[in-house]
């Protein structure tokens, strides 16, 4: 399995840059994401658009969006899944990179949603009715990406709205104290994730 970093957003709501280089604690949130995925997959790349070299002291192979004008989510996902298709893998885990606290078992519990189905994927969820689901962090078959493809060449740019055309497990996410798939969106959310920090992790 290969984990794949999402950072391809332009952060509008935080001023624009990268929000992932904030500092949370004495690391930056980008740190804080490799330091929870790296011992759950076999490799990670940084789906992240602009100058790599920002990148370098992350030490990670940085992929591109292949679609132009910042198509969404659905764009990195494509950048993972040709990058995974070139190192031989058959699925990615996606996360985003600027939800620090999701869960160190996030992807063996997406894996056992997914069970034996190689076409199918798998996206974390909570109980929550208005924010259900987290279509950043999934698993996704490497051999759907000319599908993933063509639906973007099509102006799809929601991920619920690709995955419900596919075989998409649902995979609840509700035993911890607190919401695991926390993002920082605006500086409030940076300040309320500091809080979280010191409260869980410091």
């Amino acid at each position: 399995m290969l984990g794949v970093i999402l950072a391809g957003g332009q952060s509008t709501r935080m001023g624009g840059g990268d929000k992932c280089l904030r500092m949370l604690g004495a690391q930056p949130l980008l740190q804080h994401v490799i330091d929870r995925l790296e011992p759950q997959v076999d490799g990670i790349a940084l789906n992240a658009n602009g100058d790599a070299s920002r990148f370098a002291n992350f030490n990670l192979p940085v992929i591109a969006d292949s679609i132009a004008d910042f198509a969404g989510p659905l764009a990195g996902v494509l950048a993972g899944l040709d990058w995974a298709a070139s190192q031989g893998a058959k699925h990615i885990v996606t996360v985003a990179a600027d939800t620090p606290f999701f869960p160190n078992d996030l992807v063996a519990r997406l894996q056992d949603g997914l069970g034996e189905h190689t076409l199918a994927m798998a996206m974390g969820c909570d109980e929550n009715p208005r924010f259900a689901r987290h279509p950043t962090f999934g698993i996704w078959p490497v051999a759907l990406r000319q599908n993933l493809r063509h639906a973007l060449a099509n102006d799809i740019r929601k991920v619920v709205q690709w995955t419900s055309q596919h075989d998409c497990v649902g995979v609840v996410f509700d035993d911890t104290h607190f919401d695991p798939f926390f993002n920082v969106n605006t500086p409030d959310d940076m300040s309320a994730a500091e809080r979280m920090y010191q409260e869980y992790f410091a």
